[in-house]
């Protein structure tokens, strides 16, 4: 089904621009490690790669959770002066750190905010580097029904909406193999609309998601939906977007750029991995 597209009132920044296959053709990921591609159900999250890693070099108590003093959790950096001497970071409740050196792993919409304050201000070079690259926008929404009402079985996975509207409730995954019987879609939407998603209320959300479902399964009774969870990374400042976009137009020396070192002050995270970057 297609639906008509109709205006909002609301502010937008500006869309990313079109990417580069510099860094996706052929796909790393798959190169690497193979072509199966897994859906990781683990209910302990992320965060248990993370402590496996710290636990290698941080201290860690019997039941492995870390103890280090020196890891300190829930601070909001928010200036950061360097010279040749070494580097000072303040955070948001006025502890201040010294170091020889500080690597920042914020993502390139958080550089390109003003969370955090270099001082002296990084040079002109980094600066552009930095607002050279976007940050794309991809939200994946989880619903939940009372019951299930889609097509299930090998193959059908995946069903997708087709509408004039550029990243509208476009793609749909039921996850009954990983979750039997929980009832949960999951839909992607993209850039403008999840912009636009994330400053609206959930059952605003919710209301368009059942509307859509309803014209696309519309020989079955759809339900209303009795919970949603909507990310929100754009609106987020530890974040500002979900991942880098390497644009069409710029090239490896710029990107080189944006990861490069300015003093004592190193830059990490996705956006400087010239092989995975969009990647955890």
């Amino acid at each position: 089904m297609i639906l008509d597209y109709f205006k909002h009132d609301y502010e937008f920044a500006e869309p990313p621009r079109v990417t580069s296959l510099q860094n996706v053709v052929p796909l790393a990921t798959f190169r690497d490690f193979g072509d199966d591609v897994y859906f990781v159900a683990d209910k302990r999250g992320y965060e248990a790669v993370v402590h496996h890693l710290a636990g290698q070099y941080l201290e860690a108590d019997k039941a492995r959770n870390i103890v280090d003093p020196r890891l300190q959790l829930n601070k909001v950096v928010r200036e950061i002066s360097y010279s040749g001497s070494g580097v000072t970071v303040r955070t948001e409740d006025d502890k201040v750190y010294k170091a020889d050196y500080v690597m920042v792993s914020t993502s390139v919409g958080v550089l390109q905010s003003d969370l955090i304050q270099f001082k002296p201000r990084l040079p002109a070079w980094k600066v552009l580097s930095i607002y050279q690259f976007d940050m794309a926008v991809y939200t994946k929404i989880f619903v939940k029904f009372p019951r299930k009402f889609w097509p299930e079985g090998k193959g059908r996975e995946f069903f997708l909406y087709a509408s004039s509207r550029r990243g509208y409730y476009g793609v749909w995954q039921e996850l009954e193999a990983p979750y039997p019987d929980a009832n949960v879609l999951l839909v992607t939407v993209t850039d403008e609309e999840s912009r636009r998603i994330e400053q609206q209320s959930d059952n605003q959300t919710k209301a368009e998601i059942v509307e859509v479902l309803r014209s696309m399964f519309s020989g079955e009774d759809v339900p209303d939906a009795t919970d949603i969870l909507v990310p929100r990374w754009w609106s987020d400042r530890f974040y500002r977007g979900t991942f880098s976009n390497w644009p069409i137009g710029v090239n490896r020396y710029e990107y080189d750029q944006l990861r490069a070192p300015v003093g004592r002050v190193y830059f990490t995270g996705e956006h400087t991995s010239e092989h995975y970057n969009g990647y955890v």
